[in-house]
């Protein structure tokens, strides 16, 4: 369809943890994280329509999971509503979300909504793209919108909070699976025990390529792999299918799952790999794509 005068789009990337150590509690329940993050070139699409009043619709193949929790709970909304308290400006618009990602699927789809949102308002109320008040409304919503605000590999530490520039990362062709399960991160930290792991040492060298980066990565891990896999053991099978393809250099669960990701030598055989287990199981989502991703800023067309 056309879009009007006015009208702004941006995409919501899927963000992705190569690794994601667990360092410590703080003493009111908050667990210390240390992650490398990359964010892939795919994931929702929003809309942002100026109007007389506001509203928000949404739709895509994954809006059903969404629908029966009500507008108001959407962080989309909910940054909305945020952002326009804190600027003393009218919700003059509509909003419109495309749910193209799994929800509770450790890829940050309601994260990375919510900070496209603000990048869209950002952008119709003429506000830089680096507004410390961004990022204040963004932690206000959750620890990983902020991290989504710009969409660019780095890692974040602390509870989230403590954020610092990525090395650049090689172009990387990856398949991501979701075996069609939401895992509640909550019930996730809950479920891990055992000693806490130490931040991943700082890399001696940039990668170059995938192989590299695969090799470098393979001395890290995700922590929550275990007790996320306790919770869905299916996880478990779809990081065993990914492991069996032809070309694959590391398979991982990305965040508290249950969506996995695998990195191949080429696309080819990303692509050969994820028909492959598209066909094998027709209910998984299966999507190839790659890392990094450099996210255009709102385009009005």
């Amino acid at each position: 369809m056309p879009y009007e005068e006015g009208m702004l789009r941006t995409k919501a990337l899927a963000k992705i943890n190569l690794y994601l150590h667990v360092t410590g509690r703080r003493s009111d329940g908050y667990h210390l994280l240390d992650s490398l993050v990359a964010f892939a070139d795919v994931g929702d699409s929003l809309t942002l329509e100026p109007a007389r009043a506001f509203s928000f619709s949404l739709d895509g193949p994954m809006a059903g999971s969404l629908k029966g929790e009500g507008d108001d709970n959407n962080l989309v909304v909910r940054a909305a509503q945020k952002l326009s308290t804190a600027l003393g400006r009218s919700l003059s618009f509509k909003l419109s979300l495309i749910k193209n990602l799994p929800v509770a699927s450790g890829i940050g789809g309601g994260s990375s909504d919510a900070a496209a949102a603000l990048r869209l308002m950002a952008s119709h109320w003429k506000l830089a793209p680096d507004a410390p008040l961004l990022y204040q409304v963004a932690r206000s919503l959750g620890q990983d919108v902020s991290c989504c605000l710009a969409s660019e590999s780095c890692v974040f530490q602390g509870i989230g909070d403590e954020m610092t520039h990525a090395p650049s990362l090689p172009y990387t062709d990856i398949v991501l699976v979701n075996p069609s399960v939401a895992v509640p991160t909550p019930e996730v930290f809950k479920m891990r025990k055992g000693s806490f792991s130490l931040p991943a040492e700082p890399w001696e060298k940039v990668p170059q390529t995938a192989c590299e980066l695969a090799d470098l990565l393979g001395a890290c891990r995700n922590d929550l792999a275990q007790p996320a896999c306790q919770i869905s053991p299916v996880i478990d099978d779809v990081l065993a299918a990914l492991m069996e393809q032809e070309g694959v250099l590391l398979s991982r669960m990305s965040g508290s799952g249950a969506t996995c990701f695998a990195f191949f030598a080429d696309r080819g055989a990303a692509k050969r790999a994820a028909a492959s287990l598209y066909q094998q199981h027709p209910d998984w989502w299966v999507v190839p794509t790659h890392i990094p991703s450099n996210l255009p800023r709102p385009l009005s067309s």
